[in-house]
């Protein structure tokens, strides 16, 4: 299949409310070597059969017609992506496109990645983890790696990638952790992004477990002086940096202050189904149409001018008005984190 992709796009992703999207979240796997509690729900969860999976020629034509309709940045998410047996012919094939390549992971497997990185032109790669402390790491993700995920996280380090730590925080579990990660930025150039739990289907929400943003940036103000950096015209996170700190870091306030307005990213799952956003009851099953020899293009068009104008339409500003039972989703770990 020729991958090239002409840099002259005619045409863009824009829905209704005069929002460009040029930003592809492709989950590569809903399999992960970790069982993180707001993301999957239970020991014994069951993970797609492989056949309805995306293929590789499948991942590369579907990501090419995104491409050619204006996706500027690519970012590779799971599961854990990199369990995926292919995940670096994948990783060689997208790179090939004229975007930004990214991913997010748990960070167990990235030192057998780290030349592909490099090769593929890598440049910030974000790792989820939501505690410093060992013991802790167990119960959240309930596996024994926190030695290895640190190990790999100071080898990204080491090795010049740009590296961003995701940490859902959760009330009564990892809060009192803020001030760590904090102090962390004062040790490295990272970039630590706190951000608010969310209701998904099976990761038992509990409104109480929100800790705010408000809230995080009074723990962070009682102990740190920071002042607030610029933020670009569609980022999520509110950016801070600590005075003295090499590092800095944000907060994702998908809760509390949603940033639906500036909204740029689209969702595309392992078995090839896109969303307009995070939250959106609906799906367009590309792959699907792709194996039947139908016009994708035409159906990513119609996805996005079918988008909400905010938290795909299920639910309103107050979180603490949701009833999750009444919200039609995916599990976390079914979207693509």
């Amino acid at each position: 299949m020729d991958n090239k992709v002409n840099d002259n796009t005619l045409m863009v992703l824009q829905d209704n409310f005069g929002r460009i999207h040029d930003y592809l979240r492709i989950s590569l796997t809903d399999v992960c070597n970790f069982r993180c509690q707001y993301c999957i729900p239970d020991e014994n969860t069951h993970f797609m059969n492989p056949a309805h999976l995306m293929q590789l020629d499948e991942i590369v034509h579907i990501a090419k017609e995104f491409v050619q309709l204006g996706v500027k940045k690519i970012r590779l998410t799971g599961g854990e992506p990199l369990v995926r047996r292919d995940a670096k012919d994948i990783i060689r094939a997208l790179s090939k496109f004229p975007v930004e390549l990214t991913l997010t992971t748990n960070g167990t497997k990235v030192d057998e990645f780290i030349d592909e990185f490099k090769n593929a032109g890598i440049q910030s790669i974000n790792v989820s983890l939501d505690t410093l402390n060992p013991q802790k790491f167990f119960e959240i993700t309930r596996r024994h790696q926190f030695e290895k995920v640190w190990n790999n996280i100071q080898r990204l380090i080491d090795e010049g990638f740009y590296v961003k730590i995701n940490a859902v925080i959760m009330r009564d579990i990892n809060d009192s952790e803020i001030l760590d990660f904090i102090e962390w930025t004062k040790r490295q150039a990272i970039h630590v992004r706190f951000i608010e739990f969310m209701p998904f289907d099976g990761n038992q929400w509990d409104k109480d477990k929100v800790f705010s943003y408000q809230e995080i940036l009074n723990v962070i103000d009682s102990h740190y002086s920071f002042i607030k950096l610029k933020d670009g015209t569609n980022d999520t996170a509110k950016k801070f940096k600590p005075y003295g700190h090499q590092g800095t870091f944000a907060v994702i306030s998908t809760m509390t202050e949603p940033f639906c307005s500036t909204c740029n990213r689209l969702r595309l799952t392992a078995d090839g189904k896109m969303k307009n956003c995070l939250f959106s009851k609906g799906e367009v099953d590309l792959l699907g149409a792709l194996r039947n020899g139908e016009d994708i293009g035409a159906l990513m068009q119609q996805c996005v001018k079918d988008k909400a104008e905010a938290l795909g339409g299920q639910f309103g500003g107050d979180y603490h008005q949701i009833e999750v039972l009444n919200i039609t989703n995916r599990s976390m770990i079914n979207i693509g984190g």
